[in-house]
């Protein structure tokens, strides 16, 4: 079975995405146009126009492997198609082919909410794309990702995606808005852990956690509770900046688990004090989190702590920076969201190509103009395209 899973190529899997255009009059292969779009944005192309053009400029080398019966497609065609695809088809497909390059996922996968904020129209009252991904942090791998429909929000959304995900000994975190009791008790009947943040829309569960880190915790002699495994602290000094982050650990919470026993798999309480000094100016900020790994220590939960920022700094910030989501006025139908899907190929595919030492942004370019570059990375993660 094993073996079956990673013989899954993404080109497949893209065949099974239905073709929603009418069966007559059809000038271009459905696959064709999915994969010339994957590959163009790939290439460093963000808009129908770029993509059409870069096509129609490497339509031999795309001939190679795509049968493009009537040529390379229109920019408007491109779009058209786009905005008539089921993204939960294109979902269902890019999920496998991930799963498939995946394998068993290890250590923190990273829950969190991103906007694609120029994907509005206000004029036709378009809300901006939402998204909800999962970040495989040591594999550098975009597990999944869902569309937060516009009539609710990331707390129906998480779960739906958690219930497609195989998570089995993997450390789930996310921010406050995922800490609910019904996403808690989901990871844990999904065989994993969960690290959540808790702030002020759990007021009584923050409340007594930051009562017994200042009466019993705070107090305690540093050495004693590193002694203990009880405290971690790492520094980071860069650009003059220096940042100092202190992370404690109580798993003696019977009291706790009593007071609360609607949180299921509680087993211990984390703190975070964060000092950032920049400039002369010095800043400290204390978070808390509620954790199911039994006997997890200050080093552990520190670094997964730190882990979860990855979906921040390598997903988040490379999509508007590399990939300049942010800036992307794509929109209508549903285009946004189904490019929002081939950018996350993307990124997969970019962050596991490791031969060339520069950035995602500065890989994109490379592709545009390097063809030998680009068929790496296309073979890269079982695309089928060679």
């Amino acid at each position: 079975m094993e073996k079956e899973k990673k013989d899954i190529l993404l080109i497949d899997c893209m065949r099974e995405i239905p073709d929603p255009r009418a069966p007559y009059n059809q000038r271009h292969k459905f696959l064709d146009i999915i994969i010339i779009a994957v590959t163009a944005v790939l290439a460093g192309m963000d808009t129908w126009n770029e993509i059409a053009d870069w096509a129609a400029s490497k339509k031999q080398w795309l001939g190679t492997f795509l049968e493009l019966p009537g040529g390379i497609p229109s920019h408007d065609t491109i779009n058209r198609v786009f905005q008539m695809i089921e993204p939960e088809k294109f979902h269902d497909a890019f999920f496998r082919w991930a799963s498939a390059v995946s394998g068993k996922v290890k250590g923190v996968v990273a829950i969190d909410g991103k906007t694609a904020r120029r994907s509005r129209e206000e004029a036709g009252d378009i809300k901006p794309i939402h998204t909800v991904s999962a970040w495989a942090v040591e594999s550098s791998l975009v597990l999944g990702q869902l569309c937060v429909d516009e009539k609710t929000n990331e707390i129906k959304t998480i779960p739906e995606l958690l219930d497609i995900l195989c998570l089995e000994g993997c450390i789930v975190t996310m921010d406050a808005m995922g800490t609910q009791k019904e996403i808690a008790r989901k990871i844990i009947h999904k065989n994993a852990d969960y690290i959540l943040q808790v702030k002020g829309n759990q007021q009584t569960l923050m409340d007594d956690i930051r009562e017994y880190f200042e009466k019993d915790v705070f107090t305690e002699k540093k050495d004693a509770l590193e002694k203990a495994e009880r405290y971690y602290k790492d520094l980071c000094k860069e650009h003059g900046r220096i940042e100092k982050r202190e992370y404690y650990v109580e798993n003696d919470i019977e009291w706790l688990r009593q007071r609360h026993p609607e949180w299921e798999g509680l087993a211990g309480i984390g703190a975070c004090v964060s000092t950032v000094t920049e400039k002369g100016n010095t800043v400290t900020a204390v978070n808390y989190a509620i954790y199911s790994r039994k006997g997890m220590t200050a080093a552990e939960y520190g670094k997964s702590e730190r882990a979860h920022w990855g979906i921040e700094n390598s997903l988040h910030w490379v999509l508007d920076i590399a990939f300049r989501e942010d800036e992307s006025r794509i929109r209508a139908g549903n285009a946004a969201e189904n490019m929002n899907m081939a950018r996350h190929i993307g990124v997969n595919l970019l962050k596991q190509e490791k031969s060339c030492k520069m950035g995602i942004a500065s890989k994109r370019k490379k592709c545009g103009y390097d063809m030998a570059y680009l068929y790496k990375v296309l073979g890269g993660l079982n695309t089928g395209i060679k």
